[in-house]
């Protein structure tokens, strides 16, 4: 049986590479969406004319009755998981520490933090095999950001990367005796539009001359990452937080 995944926000970006890699290496691929339907059904579709399974699954990650009803659907349209890519996140908008509201800050920990937390959870239950699970592995996908701070622009952002940072590494160590392993990708400046949605088209070019390796990254290059970490290849890795930055 082929294996099957989740990947969180995977209409677009980083979430889309994996989505369309993992369709490639044989994974059955469940991937959700909250508003870009359009955007998320191509990802779908280029899996299944290429021969793969797929589904878009619409929900809202900072909500706990839209997640769990998002693993329910995937164990009806694609059978039960044994990979989960928590990717979906929001930067919320560029700001300094002082001009942050609660509805800011509750919005970026809700999805970032509390989405991949509930999400982690719905896995692990279906995954462990001491409940006749069959294991499986999980992938967050964090940031550079966790570990620079932010300052100046997203320390919010930064800091609910962190707690992810802290999720992988307190699941990874409750979870490794029951078949599960869990890991994370830290992104750093990666070519996709996320800067643009948090008000900085230009920031790429703005910071890519700090990067040691004298340029940006690819959401492809992520994505093989993450794919690595689900794969057997790295049976023996679990709690890795993995750089994916160009040396930043």
């Amino acid at each position: 049986m082929e294996p099957v995944l989740i990947v969180t926000g995977g209409s677009q970006g980083i979430g889309a590479a994996v989505a369309r890699l993992a369709g490639q290496r044989g994974w059955a691929v469940a991937l959700s969406y909250v508003r870009s339907r359009d955007l998320a059904e191509s990802v779908a579709s280029d899996i299944r004319a290429a021969g793969g399974r797929a589904s878009a699954i619409q929900a809202e990650m900072a909500d706990e009755a839209s997640v769990v009803q998002l693993f329910r659907t995937v164990d009806s349209e694609l059978g039960p998981v044994s990979g989960l890519v928590n990717n979906a996140g929001t930067t919320g908008p560029i700001r300094l520490i002082e001009h942050i509201t609660p509805a800011i800050l509750d919005e970026v920990m809700g999805v970032n933090v509390r989405g991949a937390f509930i999400a982690t959870r719905e896995a692990a239950a279906r995954m462990r095999t001491d409940r006749a699970g069959r294991g499986g592995s999980i992938v967050n996908v964090s940031s550079r950001a966790a570990e620079l701070g932010g300052a100046g622009e997203w320390v919010h952002y930064a800091a609910s990367k962190g707690a992810m940072d802290s999720l992988t590494i307190g699941s990874a160590r409750e979870l490794a005796p029951f078949g599960i392993r869990v890991n994370a990708v830290g992104p750093g400046l990666i070519e996709t539009d996320l800067h643009a949605r948090a008000g900085a088209p230009d920031r790429l070019e703005r910071l890519k001359g700090g990067v040691p390796m004298g340029r940006t990254g690819t959401a492809e290059e992520v994505a093989k990452v993450v794919l690595w970490l689900l794969s057997d290849e790295a049976s023996y890795v679990s709690a890795a937080l993995i750089p994916v930055s160009g040396g930043r």
